[in-house]
């Protein structure tokens, strides 16, 4: 296969894990976390349903860990080979093009932190419930960092949408692209909406 087809190929992938089975578990994620808002009580029993669900391990490693191993690695390889003009030609789609690239290395770095914090402790004897993410949040470092963090993740995914749809020839036109541009607002505004207000919810 020629380099040009494989980097091609390579683009589709990582294109087409953003949004299955990452984008999924994302709103999957911050749903399960909204439950907070309703009770403590209420987010314990939807995160004990999670953390109980049968071949957890296999599912979290095909569904989560290893797309996103891919997904961020090769994410942060075209981050830093990729051309930006933005500072030659300031249009939307060039700074949504630099703004994937910058929340793409946030997203990066809060998930690990944001595992570090939750599965690892997990997997280290202590239970994922409410007292703990309260415990998180009112450090005032981890509540501003979680801010940025979601918000930088729902934005990748949000805009990745269109990146998406045209990388799969989905939208093809230009009034296609520019609905999907209003889809991909909504979605951001939408998600984001759902995730702080989750956040919130802990404190």
């Amino acid at each position: 296969m020629a380099s040009s087809e494989k980097s091609f190929a390579l683009r589709r992938l990582h294109s087409l894990l953003g949004v299955i089975p990452l984008g999924v578990f994302l709103i999957q994620h911050l749903v399960i976390n909204h439950f907070a808002v309703n009770s403590p009580e209420a987010f314990n029993k939807a995160s004990d349903f999670m953390w109980n669900l049968p071949f957890k391990i296999v599912l979290e490693t095909v569904v989560i860990y290893l797309p996103i191993l891919f997904h961020a690695i090769y994410g942060v390889y075209i981050a830093f080979t990729s051309k930006n003009n933005v500072t030659h030609y300031s249009t939307f789609r060039n700074w949504m093009f630099l703004l994937q690239r910058v929340t793409g290395i946030i997203a990066f770095i809060f998930i690990a932190i944001h595992v570090w914090q939750t599965r690892v402790q997990a997997a280290l004897g202590h239970h994922i419930n409410y007292d703990m993410m309260h415990d998180i949040f009112t450090n005032p470092i981890n509540l501003i960092g979680y801010v940025i963090g979601i918000v930088s993740v729902i934005f990748h995914f949000s805009n990745g949408l269109w990146s998406f749809a045209v990388s799969w020839g989905i939208t093809q036109s230009e009034r296609s692209q520019k609905v999907m541009t209003g889809v991909s607002i909504a979605a951001f505004v939408v998600i984001t909406f759902i995730g702080l207000r989750a956040l919130f919810a802990f404190i």
